[in-house]
């Protein structure tokens, strides 16, 4: 399997990822360009997904069932959005006026579960980590907070230039002691000097490698350090991952899509042995005052307007 799925320049749409493409059993991610005016229409098939704007905001409708209009972003470096889910076998109409990029996050999935709206009011932030790991959890669409989902999993990170994030190390697959498999992909956004506008001239690293319990598993060796701009993909099928690092000038933002074949959804992993021990020491320790970098409202620093006065 080839895990790094870099951005091919030109592309009408930046992601169109299924589970066969992907070389696995549950979750692909499209990332689609909407022409201003032009409607786009959506199979789900056999998966549900989130439809999540990235840049602008969209109409959602699914005939005879529900229509909502996001209000969306102009980045996902600007603030949090709202978002919508719809479920397996259902046929979704994408329009937006000024046009858009939106993300649909996906999962194979056995119920189908009528469409609904995610106000980003309620979306909870946390910030995770401390020093220079501290970053930011938007917890969308991961269990106990968005329970309306049958396999599909979702968070959104952003990681302040310079930070680290995925750290320590992790894995949810099938070797000891993990007690949950999931397939994990991370899709990136990079912004530029002004911190805001992703840009495919930012850079980021991406960690992903395999230790002797996942042989022991009978699961393929990987070891690989990847470097990441907008639009990248990477795919984590086994092994830890992590970390991922924000080059210093360069926020990095990545979707994290999760699935796997429990019946519960479940986000528990396990931290590499040999790296764990550094969570213990973020109890009491000072975290990176830029974060949380967005809320609902908005940025909530003075980075931005300062980088446009530097340049205005």
């Amino acid at each position: 399997m080839t895990i790094h799925r870099p951005y091919s320049e030109g592309s009408t749409d930046p992601v169109l990822l299924t589970p066969e493409g992907a070389g696995w059993d549950w979750t692909g991610l499209q990332v689609l360009r909407l022409a201003p005016g032009v409607p786009r229409v959506v199979e789900t098939g056999a998966s549900e997904a989130f439809v999540l704007p990235l840049e602008g905001g969209l109409r959602v409708e699914v005939p005879g069932e529900a229509t909502f209009d996001l209000d969306g972003r102009t980045s996902v470096f600007e603030r949090v959005t709202d978002f919508a889910y719809v479920g397996r076998d259902t046929t979704v109409h994408l329009t937006s006026e000024p046009g858009a990029v939106v993300a649909l996050p996906t999962s194979r999935c056995g119920r189908r579960l009528p469409p609904a709206y995610g106000p980003a009011e309620e979306v909870p932030v946390e910030v995770r980590g401390a020093g220079n790991a501290t970053r930011q959890v938007t917890n969308f669409g991961v269990p106990g907070v968005w329970d309306h989902a049958d396999k599909l999993i979702c968070c959104e990170l952003i990681t302040p230039p310079g930070n680290w994030s995925s750290y320590p190390p992790h894995k949810h697959d099938a070797s000891e002691p993990c007690p949950v498999v999931n397939e994990e992909i991370y899709y990136y956004r990079i912004a530029g000097e002004d911190q805001v506008t992703p840009s495919r001239g930012g850079i980021g690293y991406h960690r992903t490698y395999t230790g002797p319990e996942h042989e022991a598993a009978g699961l393929a060796p990987i070891d690989e350090t990847l470097e990441v701009r907008d639009h990248d993909v990477v795919l984590v099928p086994h092994g830890y991952h992590g970390p991922c690092v924000a080059a210093p000038g360069y926020p990095m933002y990545y979707l994290n899509v999760m699935a796997g074949p429990a019946e519960d959804r479940a986000l528990a992993f396990c931290d590499d042995p040999d790296h764990g021990w550094v969570r213990d020491t973020w109890a009491g320790a000072e975290t990176d005052p830029r974060c949380p970098v967005t809320s609902a409202a908005g940025r909530t620093d003075q980075m931005v307007s300062s980088s446009r006065e530097r340049h205005s």
